[in-house]
């Protein structure tokens, strides 16, 4: 990236309110030609607005914005594309039963009515190479790619139109390590052609690995941008919660007590070979392996919503029957699946309401829900994950991301488990939020709980994990203490490389 470039796209006081909530006070936002600038921010600093401006989803109070010079109107998504802005979500925007061809050239403007097959063969093959993926059939139905396929296809899609000025919303959230450096691979790629590279993320090992600069928001402010060869982690942590985060792994009590969770001789549909597992009291079992590789199927059949082939299931030395979701919650196992948005919370409803739906039924007699009840509860579930106590009748929906994941746990505390399961804690979750969660999770381990985290992150596992298991292509290989572990021994174990 060269210095005297100049700015491709700039946005000068951009100030945006919804009633007395400033999402955005004054920004100032610049981006040089070729460069990579990351984004950074907690979940409700900021960012999301601005990029929803670029993009025309959000047409701001005030502020200018110019790219190459001029001043545009980004009133219209439509608008934004037309001026050269391309948007790659974290939710992919494919059409399964379509080929990777054909969903190349879906929705491009000035495209042809109709496309001969060698052509649309050959348009597909040029731009597959220019993401990495010239070895793909364009012929494959996205339906069966691999979920990294799917987002290098999005990015291809972006190519497709031509765009000068790229946003990345956590493009690298669903993926594994090994699938994220494709990604990545990709993204420098694409600056080196000149192009323009907004990324959003919060894996901030990723922006000391591609990003030029580095612009970071809090509470709806931008602060100046600045390189990323001038930065530390520590620094950026700090700029971005405004103090320093301390430790983000709690401490390690190091004593187990009796088994709260085994899994015996296990099958279930997606894991090789048998499973055995124990999960004690005052200790955190992680789980991890590429995506793909069995952990969320293990996980399932633990919370009742995969089939048990063979092998039993043991709460507390008596085995349990999980033929179905609702047995598992009555005998006290909690399950937080991965996607929030999904099956995680109800976003039409308060977080009250999400808080309470688990154990409702606790609260209630003859169909009528004491209120006083619902909200002691509801309000000892909020403080625990650090929410708003003030926001319990806030509709979910209307929170940040980290917030709505804090929801999405602490829902499940509140049901007493005597076991907790929890998939990919902390996906699109900021820093500070993270270490709020992982101090939850600790203490509710060192009260007794039993607490079972699959994670495709490594460096999450081993930081927040007391025993570690791996698994690889859908079979358990290893499982051992975390401090026996290594991060490079883990992720060669975890993508069977060998030295």
């Amino acid at each position: 990236m060269n210095d005297k470039v100049p700015f491709r796209l700039r946005a000068s006081g951009i100030t945006k309110s919804y009633g007395a909530v400033n999402a955005l006070s004054d920004v100032n936002f610049e981006l040089k030609a070729g460069e990579v600038m990351a984004l950074l921010g907690e979940n409700g600093a900021g960012k999301s607005t601005i990029v929803k401006v670029i993009s025309g989803l959000i047409i701001p109070d005030q502020g200018e914005i110019t790219i190459d010079g001029d001043v545009v109107q980004l009133n219209s998504v439509r608008a934004s594309q037309e001026a050269g802005i391309a948007v790659v979500q974290q939710e992919f925007s494919t059409v399964g039963t379509m080929t990777v061809a054909e969903n190349l050239v879906l929705g491009q403007n000035g495209a042809p009515a109709w496309w001969s097959p060698k052509k649309l063969k050959a348009n597909a093959k040029e731009i597959l190479a220019r993401v990495g993926l010239e070895e793909l059939d364009p012929s494959t139905p996205v339906d069966k790619l691999s979920v990294a396929e799917m987002q290098l296809l999005e990015i291809a899609r972006v190519l497709a139109k031509d765009a000068k000025i790229i946003i990345f919303d956590e493009p690298t959230a669903a993926l594994s390590d090994a699938e994220i450096v494709r990604v990545l691979e990709a993204v420098k790629r694409l600056a080196s052609e000149g192009r323009s590279i907004i990324y959003v993320t919060h894996r901030l090992g990723e922006v000391f690995e591609i990003a030029d600069r580095v612009t970071i928001f809090r509470n709806g402010r931008s602060q100046p941008a600045e390189n990323v060869s001038d930065l530390t982690v520590d620094t950026v942590v700090a700029k971005m919660i405004g103090r320093e985060l301390g430790h983000l792994y709690p401490e390690r009590s190091g004593v187990h007590g009796e088994p709260v969770l085994e899994a015996r001789a296990l099958k279930v549909p997606g894991i090789r070979g048998e499973v055995n597992l124990t999960v004690r009291r005052g200790e955190i079992l992680g789980l991890t392996g590429q995506l793909g590789s069995g952990t969320s199927e293990l996980l399932k059949a633990l919370a009742g919503t995969n089939d048990v082939l063979a092998g039993e299931v043991y709460l507390e030395g008596a085995p349990v029957d999980l033929r179905g979701r609702r047995r598992g919650i009555v005998t006290g196992i909690a399950y937080c699946s991965p996607d929030r948005k999904k099956d995680g919370i109800f976003a039409g409803l308060s977080i009250r309401r999400n808080l309470s739906s688990p154990w409702l039924r606790r609260v209630s007699s003859l169909g009528f829900v004491s209120g006083k009840q619902e909200n002691d509860e509801a309000l000892r579930g909020a403080t625990n994950f650090a929410l708003d106590v003030n926001r319990l009748n806030a509709l979910v929906g209307n929170l940040s991301g980290g917030n709505q994941q804090k929801v999405a746990l602490g829902k499940w505390v509140g049901i007493r488990p005597r076991v907790l399961l929890v998939e990919e804690p902390t996906r699109g979750v900021d820093v500070g939020a993270r270490a709020e969660i992982y101090t939850q999770l600790r203490r509710l381990c060192d009260s007794g709980v039993g607490v079972v985290v699959v994670s495709s992150d490594t460096n999450e596992i081993l930081g927040l994990s007391d025993t570690i298991a791996t698994y690889y292509r859908g079979k358990q290989t290893t499982i051992k203490p975390a401090t026996e572990w290594t991060e490079p021994a883990l992720v060669r174990e975890v993508m069977h490389r060998e030295d």
